[in-house]
């Protein structure tokens, strides 16, 4: 798959009010004793299995993801809060085959004056209401996280974990090249997305960053 025009919006939380949110056996991971949530819209396509010809259809739609960050057996990774996408064929799929939240939305993407105009509102029935309208441009040339880095703890994590139907810890690997990181500029206009999970953001600007372009391999969630 390949993950384009994505905006990386990060708040510190306190390192408390994350951990209980967590299932058992998986440790909330810090950086210097802070924890983060990041909202992350962008656009999704050439969407496929690995050795099989396009199908055409649910392979291009906008994304947007809450997420927070997770360790088990010391190895980083990602938990998902939320994850809306325009696709109702990859919601149906992903909550069947990965357990993910997935939620379908009502969604755009589109670049306008070097900016990208995006918009998500939460359509899927008995979720909670959720909507997103940004606006956000790159402000830098692209760069590779220094190793150590908070912008290198917050993105450079090569896995997701989620929990099977049964409550078992699984773990889905993927694999991509360094991201390439550029500074950016945002303006929400609305974001509930937080607020939809049951979290307050705090009043201050998020830490931006912005990708161009990056192309995805990943595997199905295992024990």
């Amino acid at each position: 798959m390949t993950w384009s025009e994505l905006l990386f919006a990060h708040w510190p939380v306190a390192a408390e009010v994350l951990a209980r949110t967590l299932p058992a056996g998986l440790e909330l991971d810090t950086f210097e004793g802070c924890a983060w949530l990041g909202v992350v819209p962008f656009r999704m396509s050439n969407v496929r299995l690995a050795g099989l010809p396009s199908l055409g259809v649910g392979e291009r739609f906008p994304e947007l993801n809450l997420r927070t960050y997770a360790k088990l057996d010391g190895k980083p990774g990602v938990w998902f809060y939320s994850l809306d996408a325009a696709s109702p064929l990859a919601v149906a799929g992903a909550r069947a085959w990965f357990n993910l939240p997935y939620f379908t939305a009502r969604m755009s993407c589109a670049g306008r004056d070097g900016w990208i105009d995006y918009a998500s509102r939460r359509t899927h029935a008995s979720a909670p209401d959720a909507e997103v309208l940004a606006r956000y441009r790159p402000t830098s040339a692209p760069r590779r996280a220094a190793r150590g880095s908070l912008e290198s703890w917050l993105t450079d994590r090569y896995c997701l974990y989620t929990r099977d139907h049964g409550g078992a810890l699984l773990r889905g690997e993927i694999d991509h090249e360094p991201w390439p990181l550029r500074d950016a500029e945002a303006h929400f206009e609305r974001n509930t997305l937080a607020a939809a999970a049951g979290f307050a953001l705090p009043a201050r600007a998020p830490l931006l960053h912005y990708v161009e372009r990056i192309d995805v391999v990943a595997w199905p969630p295992a024990r």
